[in-house]
């Protein structure tokens, strides 16, 4: 229940200081608290505005509390992979894949996998075998995808504009900090990760 007295969302943010535009300023309406200590200028990572008009570096928040419009932090990315926050026990990631594009064939032995598409269309397929994908789905916005662990899968672009989506992995699957700006550095780093 909404109280209009109380510049607060919820009783768990009472008295937890929330940042405004400018470095430790207090802005009582602005619901997105920077790490203590960052200093929102020194980030030259890609970064998105709240409905305030202030900026959201996509950096690894991980494990620190967070909080972000993730619908707004997925449309903004350009990337093909950014790890937007990265946790002992879980990692969120989000994704653009271009017209045409994969996600490429995977599959994670010892994790699950939670999709959410927030822009575009595409096929999801899964099977137990990589030559057998008997799951196939289409898939646009507002869908979600559970990949379950051990499961082949992968994600294709049947549309006309960027498939933007957001990937929590339990546990985490990539480095903290992992930016993959093209499909070709994510299998890249892959790539040399099995070396």
């Amino acid at each position: 229940m909404n109280n209009y007295y109380n510049t607060y969302s919820s009783s768990y943010y009472a008295g937890a200081p929330i940042f405004g535009p400018g470095y430790n300023t207090y802005d009582p309406y602005n619901y997105y608290q920077y790490p203590y200590g960052s200093n929102i200028q020194s980030f030259n990572q890609m970064s998105i505005s709240n409905q305030y008009g202030n900026q959201i570096p996509l950096t690894d928040y991980g494990p620190a509390p967070f909080s972000v419009n993730i619908e707004d932090a997925t449309k903004q990315n350009t990337n093909f992979r950014t790890a937007l926050w990265t946790g002992n026990h879980l990692q969120l990631t989000l994704m653009s894949i271009n017209v045409g594009e994969d996600i490429g064939l995977e599959n994670h032995p010892n994790l699950d996998q939670f999709i959410r598409i927030e822009q575009g269309q595409g096929l999801a397929l899964m099977g137990d075998r990589m030559d057998r994908m008997d799951f196939q789905a289409n898939v646009e916005d507002d869908y979600i995808i559970i990949i379950p662990a051990g499961k082949w899968h992968n994600i294709i672009n049947t549309g006309n504009i960027p498939l933007k989506l957001y990937s929590i992995y339990a546990p985490p699957q990539h480095p903290h900090g992992t930016v993959h700006i093209t499909k070709a550095d994510a299998e890249a780093a892959e790539h040399n990760n099995f070396r």
